[in-house]
């Protein structure tokens, strides 16, 4: 899985979900060869790499001990993680959404990993339960529809997608859709306390924070909800409620398409043509949830936009784990942390390989991106509920 060898490093993930699929053990390699899998050796397993294009080496019995005994070693920061089993995955997700793409969907179908959409529905049943790993689509958890008034209020989308919220937080039972949506955050903070994994990206980070501190607050103006914001909710945010963010400032103003100061996107001065941020590099031995999480064949990733482009490092929880991050601009663009039995990660950025990408432009076309370091750290985070617990640390 390095930068020579491998030229589809993202249909990999595919076929090593697909042998734990058939019920076979594989190791991940951490650090050795840019985070490789070893594989059991089945025919079909082989032809599976053929079909997909993914780049593979047979080795002998004799072989593999020697890597593994090299990998052991003190000397090296490598280390082999089990994993037993492919993790039922969910994505959060409208089942009608928006034209434009979501990043986790489209890795997920290119490297043809299976999943199952859900949403606010299925959240409120307490369907979560059914599930390992949890994805959160670009949502905005605060009822106030993405912030997307100013520019796009008079746009047929816009217009059906709020109609659409407002009925469904009819139905169940809400009067607003900022309360529905406060319901179905507290559901998926109770699912990743019980021991679930949940990743979001983009809005879906800061936005999700922002519903729980704001919890019995109205922080929504009229054309959101119906009737003017609370007086001083500012002070009324309670950011012990939150999983990553502390202190930030809510953007006020309706017509302004931001949600808080914890987002970079108006804040950072860089130049797209030096905008990359640098992976941590930790022990992999005495580390291997975060080394796994960051496995790459390089250290250095492209920097991307979105309505939550990056983390503004000053608000940021001390207990928060930064694995990625632009320290010249000041900004984390991959963060984790634990919750309870559970863990989460959030990743800046709307798609890692379309710098800009705006409301209505083509989806992003993976076959002309299958080495990409961006989309490699979506899909580490997708593998790593397979690891076997009883090797991990916390």
């Amino acid at each position: 899985m390095d930068d020579v060898k491998q030229k589809e490093h993202l249909k990999a993930y595919g076929v090593t979900y697909w042998s734990l699929q058939k019920g076979q053990k594989v190791k991940w390699l951490l650090n050795y060869e840019g985070g490789s899998f070893l594989l059991e050796y089945h025919a079909a397993t082989e032809k599976e790499c053929q079909i997909r294009g993914v780049t593979y080496e047979i080795i002998s019995d004799t072989k593999a001990v020697e890597i593994l005994e090299f990998i052991s070693s003190p000397s090296q920061n490598m280390e082999s993680v089990l994993l037993e089993k492919a993790p039922k995955i969910a994505v959060y997700s409208p089942k009608g959404k928006q034209p434009w793409d979501d990043a986790v969907t489209m890795v997920l179908k290119y490297a043809e990993i299976p999943f199952d959409l859900i949403y606010d529905e299925e959240v409120l049943a307490d369907k979560l339960l059914l599930y390992e790993w949890l994805h959160l689509h670009h949502e905005d958890f605060t009822g106030q529809y993405g912030k997307f008034y100013a520019s796009y209020r008079t746009f047929p989308w816009y217009i059906n997608a709020k109609k659409d919220a407002e009925a469904l937080a009819t139905k169940l039972g809400y009067d607003k859709v900022s309360q529905e949506k406060l319901a179905v955050v507290k559901k998926i903070r109770e699912y990743v306390i019980g021991g679930g994994f949940m990743f979001a990206m983009c809005s879906a980070t800061d936005s999700f924070d922002i519903a729980l501190a704001a919890e019995g607050v109205d922080i929504c103006e009229t054309m959101f909800d119906g009737d003017p914001s609370e007086a001083n909710y500012q002070d009324k945010l309670d950011f012990s409620k939150s999983f990553a963010f502390k202190d930030f400032k809510l953007e006020r103003n309706p017509m302004v398409y931001e949600f808080s100061s914890i987002d970079m996107t108006r804040k950072r001065k860089i130049k797209r043509t030096s905008d990359y941020f640098s992976l941590m590099n930790y022990s992999a031995k005495w580390d291997p949830i975060p080394t796994m999480l960051c496995q790459n064949h390089t250290m250095l990733v492209k920097g991307f936009m979105g309505q939550t482009t990056s983390f503004d490092a000053k608000v940021l929880k001390d207990n928060v784990l930064v694995m990625g991050e632009n320290k010249t601009n000041g900004e984390a663009r991959y963060i984790h942390g634990i919750k309870g039995k559970g863990m989460w990660t959030y990743y800046g950025g709307h798609d890692p390989e379309d710098y800009s990408h705006r409301v209505g432009d083509p989806k992003t076309e993976l076959e002309l991106h299958p080495t990409s370091p961006g989309y490699r750290l979506i899909l580490n985070n997708v593998l790593f509920p397979a690891a076997k617990k009883k090797k991990l640390k916390t």
